[in-house]
This record gives C-alpha cells, structure tokens and sequence, in this order.
C-alpha cells in the first residue's frame, strides 16, 4: 500500500491556535501581530474590536460575552496591545543611490523564488545548505546517502500550488524548526508580521537588529521576500510576497488561495500545454521551471525558442510515480495547465491518455518488492521441507516452489534459519 501525502497550508489563525499562550502573550505585545490578526477577522469580529478600541473604562469580560450566543462562543484569545508602536526606520538612511521601483522588486522576488522551484525538480540551481535542509525536513524533497536531493509526492504537490499558498507553506514549516535553530519564534513572527505593513517600494533601516534577526533576513533575502543588495547593508527593502503573506491562505487545504501574491507579474501560469491522442505533449513555454515539471514525468524530444515537444511513456511515468508523483497528480498537472485550445473540448484531456496514465500506475502497483534470501539446491525432498516447516513456523517465509525445491525468507529471518540449517546437518 502506498502513503499518498496531502499537503495541509494553515491559515492565520489556524497556526496562532497551536501556540502555547506563552508566545501568543509575547506576540500580542507587538502591534503588527495584533494589526495581522485584526485584518483576517470576520466582519463581526471586527465589530467587536472597534467597539471595544476606543472605550475610557475597562470592559469585563462577561459583559463581551454577552454579545456573542453560547454555541458561538470560542477560545480564542482577546486581541491586546502593550507595546510601544514600532519605529519609522527607513528615515535616518537617507537617500539610496541603488534605489529599487516596484516593478524591479516584482522581478526579484519571482526570480528568487522560482530558483527555490526550479532545484526542486532537478535543475541545477544554486541555494544554500539551509536552504537545501529545509526542503528535506519539510517531506519536499528527499536525499539518499551521497546523493542528490530530489523531490517527493508532497513536493510535487507543491509546485501545484498557487504561489501565496507555496509561500504561506513554506514559511510555516520555516517556523516550525526556528527554535530548533537558535531563533527567538516570537522576534522573527512579529518581524514577518511588521513586514506585511511595509511599505512597497521603500527601504527600512536594519539599525537595531539582533544576530538572530539578521539572519533570518539574510534567509528572507534568499527566499525573495526581501531585497538587500549587499548581505551587509544597512538597508532593505520587503518585496510583495513578504508584505502579503502574513495574510496566509484562505482554506486549510491545498487549493488556490485567494491572496493578490497572484496579482504579481509572472505568478500567474496560464494554460501552455497540449496533449494528443498518440502521448505527443507540445509545451508553449520558454519558462525554464514549467519545462523542467513537464521533463518530470514525461520524456524530452525536442525543443524550440517558444515550445518544447515531449512524449508521455510508460518508463517516464512510471519513473515519476517511482519518485513519489501520483498518477492522479499528472493528471491534475495536464488538465489545469490545458492551453486554451484545449479548454473548448470535453473532456479537457483526452480520455485514452488519462485512462493510459492510470493504467500505468496500477501495472506498477500489481507488483509489492519484498527484500529476502534465495534458499535452494536442496539434496532431498525431505530437507526442503523440513525448513519451509520451520521457516513458516518463524513467520518468515516468503515464496516456495516445492516442485523446484526453492523458497525465499525475508532478510530478518534469515539468521535464525540458517542456525536451524546448520543445527539440522550436525545431528545427520
């Protein structure tokens, strides 16, 4: 049987939730996390809050309550602020002679982040050991001893994502090993959170950051959330994805969100891809990453200025499901990145390949690979009995061919068998 992994993206108040109270008290000492937070709220939540801001008198608690029906009432936290507004830093740098406008920031960002993509398939991209790591401990991709990493069925899925949702995800598997890297969860959480009130198109001071905190903006600056020019200026400046991604993703599941990171030039992939009835697949693409995931699971015939022409086999796609990538995930790859010629006939994808593709799945699944040791040239009918019995007796037994006097044991069992053997000669 096979483990098919779905990937699962929190929202917000999803992840807020699995805090301990302890954090969630330092975080709401910040009023970036507190502003975070305000912003994803239902409307009538955010009733409640405007009602309660401006109030000269304490509200109790019970009286809040009493807005709210039993059967509604939850055990979230109440939003506070203590803290001090944080300061305007950008304003003591002065003039920056290698100013970034927007539309340079736009390009950096999805540079950045399709070179992250683009090692997960296989191309060879430069990104740091951390980074490497990273993907590995989050179950994207997986490495062998003395190998290459290379990418599994949950990364697979990811790359079908939506940029936010790839982003939101991967910040909170980033998170999640923060603490086990030195780094304060509630200093880097709450400068993520500041960041999402960023000004596009500005530059901030890094003046007053702690050793942990300037790290973590140097692996922000790999991940194109934020642009430095040099690992030690003064300055930065977030790029959109850092100032839209503390919104999150809307659904806890891994469908497309609804977050403007698609708004960004570049992140939206319309559909390029046509599929014939004899497994030719024509790629209207120059997009180095959209390439390398169509060469995952197909093979590679030709390619042009504009269009790369592929074959679907039988060894590229069983080849791809080897690897983690479902049947069902090639599917879903093909037909939402359908060219538009494509998109005016049902169904989308012919039904002989999608039909091929399964089938091929389930030729490799018929077969179940079990590790063992080959046991025969046996002298008697007698003996091979004698251990068939006692390997049965054991649990261990395989396969046998009693015509031909071959079994197999698995590889756990093996020792104790051959003592039996030998035990069994000695009294002959």
């Amino acid at each position: 049987m096979k483990l098919r992994v779905q990937l699962q993206c929190k929202n917000l108040h999803e992840y807020l939730r699995e805090l301990n109270p302890e954090i969630l008290d330092r975080l709401y000492n910040h009023p970036a996390t507190c502003l975070a937070v305000y912003r994803e709220l239902p409307s009538l939540a955010k009733n409640y809050v405007m009602r309660m801001l401006f109030l000269d008198q304490p509200l109790p608690q019970a009286a809040v309550a009493l807005w709210v029906q039993k059967n509604s009432q939850r055990r979230d936290g109440v939003l506070l602020h203590r803290g001090a507004q944080w300061a305007d830093e950008g304003s003591s740098l002065g003039p920056d002679r290698h100013a970034r406008d927007i539309e340079s920031l736009d390009r950096y960002a999805m540079e950045r982040w399709e070179v992250i993509l683009q090692f997960m398939v296989g191309s060879p991209s430069a990104v740091s050991q951390d980074l490497a790591q990273l993907l590995i401990q989050a179950g994207l991709m997986r490495s062998e001893a003395g190998e290459a990493p290379y990418i599994t069925s949950a990364g697979f899925q990811f790359l079908l994502l939506d940029t936010a949702s790839q982003l939101w995800y991967f910040t909170l598997q980033y998170l999640k090993t923060a603490q086990s890297r030195g780094m304060d969860l509630v200093e880097i959480l709450s400068f993520l959170f500041q960041l999402s009130f960023s000004t596009l198109g500005r530059d901030y001071s890094v003046e007053g950051m702690s050793e942990s905190l300037l790290t973590f903006l140097q692996h922000l600056r790999e991940f194109g959330l934020v642009f430095q020019r040099k690992r030690k200026s003064r300055r930065y400046y977030p790029t959109r994805l850092a100032i839209t991604l503390a919104a999150g993703v809307t659904t806890s599941s891994a469908s497309p969100s609804s977050t403007n990171i698609a708004s960004i030039p570049g992140t939206k992939d319309g559909g390029f891809i046509v599929v014939e009835t004899n497994y030719r697949l024509y790629a209207y693409t120059d997009s180095e990453l959209q390439i390398a995931l169509v060469a995952l699971f197909s093979e590679m015939l030709y390619r042009f200025s504009n269009v790369v022409v592929a074959q679907l086999t039988r060894e590229s796609v069983q080849q791809a499901i080897a690897n983690g990538i479902t049947a069902q995930q090639i599917i879903h790859f093909l037909r939402t990145r359908a060219h538009p010629v494509l998109l005016t006939q049902t169904p989308v994808l012919p039904p002989t390949i999608t039909d091929q593709i399964r089938l091929w799945e389930l030729e490799r699944d018929r077969l179940q690979f079990t590790e063992g040791v080959l046991y025969n040239q046996f002298l008697s009918q007698a003996d091979f009995e004698v251990l068939r019995d006692r390997a049965q007796g054991l649990g261990c037994l395989v396969w046998q061919d009693v015509a031909h006097r071959v079994m197999v044991v698995t590889s756990h069992g093996h020792s104790e068998v051959k003592r039996f053997w030998k035990r069994q000669r000695s009294h002959i």
